[in-house]
C-alpha cells in the first residue's frame, strides 16, 4: 500500500507522523487530556506514563513502515493539539479514522480540520475507495465530525474492537465517505 504524506494541512490544522522522538510530547498531551478522554478511550487510564507513550511513539513509527496505520500528531495554530490517524482496520479498500483532541482546543474545528485532511489523503490512494469514521454512539462531538464532512451514517452496530471505556454504550455509529 502507498503511504499518506508525512504532513498535511487544512486550514489552521497540520497533522506531521508521530515521531519515536515524540514520547515525553505525547505522554504531557495525553496525561493534560485525561479527564477529558477517559469516557471514551480505554486506553487513556492513570497509569499512562512515558514508557506507555514510547511504545506508542514506537509502534506509531512500525505501523507507518507496515503500511497497517499511519499516526499523526494534530497542531492547531502550532500548538500541539491532539492526535489523528488512518487505520487498515477494516474491510479491503477502506481506512477508518480515528482522533481525540486536547481540551484546550475542543469546540474550535480541529478534529474536523484532521479528518477532512486524512479523508482527502486516504482518497488519493491507490486501492483506496472509502473512508469510515467510527465513534460510540454517546460520543456526539465525534458525531459532529463526520456530519460537517459529509459522511454518510452506513449502521448502527453492536462493537468491542477495544476494551469499554466508561462512557461506553457498547454501540457504534458507523459513518462512510467514498472517492
Amino acid at each position: 500500500m502507498d503511504r499518506p504524506p508525512n504532513h498535511l494541512t487544512s486550514g489552521t490544522v497540520d497533522l506531521r507522523r508521530w515521531r519515536a522522538a515524540d514520547a515525553e510530547l505525547c505522554l504531557r498531551l495525553v496525561t493534560e487530556s485525561l479527564d477529558h478522554l477517559r469516557p471514551w478511550m480505554p486506553w487513556a487510564t492513570s497509569d499512562y506514563d512515558l514508557a506507555v507513550a514510547q511504545d506508542f511513539v514506537q509502534r506509531c513509527e512500525a505501523d507507518w513502515a507496515e503500511g497497517t496505520a499511519f499516526n499523526y500528531l494534530i497542531l492547531s495554530g502550532g500548538e500541539p493539539a491532539g492526535a489523528a490517524g488512518l487505520h487498515a482496520r477494516i474491510d479491503p479498500g477502506g481506512l477508518e479514522i480515528g482522533y481525540w483532541v486536547h481540551p484546550a482546543h475542543t469546540g474550535q474545528g480541529v478534529a474536523t480540520a484532521a479528518a477532512s485532511a486524512l479523508t482527502e489523503a486516504a482518497l488519493t490512494l491507490p486501492g483506496v475507495d472509502h473512508v469510515e469514521i467510527h465513534h460510540d454512539q454517546r460520543n456526539l462531538a465525534s458525531e459532529r465530525v463526520p456530519v460537517k464532512l459529509g459522511y454518510t451514517h452506513v449502521e448502527t452496530r453492536p462493537e468491542r474492537r477495544f476494551g469499554p471505556a466508561p462512557a461506553d454504550s457498547g454501540i457504534s455509529k458507523v459513518w462512510r465517505i467514498t472517492r
